[in-house]
């Protein structure tokens, strides 16, 4: 079996450190680095529950997308649920560690992932990052769809494709409007909308769109908008990472067991739908649903 210190070498050459964020805190959080590994959980959030499941899989490493730490601490006491958490990890002898932002801009990353989960094809990244000379690295992924669809059909396409939460897919724009190429990004996007102009695509799909940068955008130009839950957009980074460190194992024969957690850990639990008959001008309903269950083709969570 392999040390904890060959597999964190070996996740760091897919998303060095080094081009995290400078706000961001990646790498190794919890770990002996001689402890033995051979089972591996990932997960999107480092959350108590996701602990709690390492435990009962008897893993060895968490490898999470979210920092546990992202703007430091005092104190590790198990009074507070970050403290726990970590008390928790050690107790168990179960390491953690981080790949955030240096896996969002990663060849492939996060975005490349959710533009899979799509069937998109991936043409360039959004914001290509200035030090790939190769220009494959980079933040968000501009793509085109396999065929022309509707924003209804594609917003139908990604209710179905991505894990289900209580948010579904919010849309904003024509829902017959034809669309050949998308903008993707994983998690919170709004600060993309800039590079998404100047990409020229039809719509931009991505999470945590606020109201007056969404509005804004709206204003600019025609630009279909689709606002699916942070937590969705991110999972399928971890069958991803999964396969890639599988892939990893088989070569170094190290005979891992790298698992994903399919445990919803999207904050928001339910969607109570507005039914007010006095609105001025309602919504149109698109025939999506924050309940549906994807298709098991996907491996997503339901």
């Amino acid at each position: 079996m392999p040390r904890l210190s060959e597999v964190i070498a070996a996740l760091e050459k897919l998303w060095p450190a080094e081009r995290a964020e400078s706000w961001d805190a990646v790498g190794t959080v919890v770990g002996d680095p001689g402890q033995e590994i051979s089972r591996v959980l990932f997960a999107v959030d480092p959350v108590q529950e996701i602990v709690d499941e390492a435990v009962k899989l008897d893993a060895d490493l968490l490898v999470t997308h979210h920092p546990l730490y992202l703007r430091g601490t005092t104190t590790v006491a198990a009074s507070t649920f970050k403290g726990r958490v970590v008390h928790t990890l050690i107790k168990n002898d179960i390491a953690l560690h981080v790949a955030h932002t240096n896996a969002d801009t990663a060849d492939p990353g996060v975005s490349d992932a959710l533009a899979g989960a799509l069937d998109l094809r991936v043409v360039r990244p959004l914001v290509p990052d200035p030090a790939d000379p190769d220009g494959c690295r980079g933040l968000g992924r501009v793509c085109e769809l396999d065929h022309p669809l509707t924003l209804r059909e594609f917003a139908a396409r990604a209710a179905e494709r991505l894990p289900a939460t209580a948010q579904g897919i919010r849309v904003a724009g024509d829902p017959e409007a034809v669309l050949r190429t998308v903008a993707v990004s994983g998690g919170s996007g709004d600060s993309l909308f800039d590079d998404v102009r100047a990409a020229g695509v039809d719509a931009f799909l991505t999470a945590d769109l606020r109201h007056h940068p969404a509005s804004e955008a709206r204003a600019h130009s025609p630009l279909a908008l689709l606002d699916a839950a942070h937590w969705a957009t991110e999972w399928p980074w971890c069958e991803l990472a999964a396969a890639q460190l599988d892939e990893i194992s088989d070569r170094h024969g190290w005979d891992l067991r790298v698992h994903v957690s399919k445990t919803v850990t999207d904050p928001w639990t339910a969607l109570a739908a507005s039914t007010a008959t006095a609105h001025p001008s309602p919504a149109t309903t698109l025939p999506t649903s924050a309940s549906r269950a994807p298709s098991d083709s996907t491996g997503a969570p339901n």
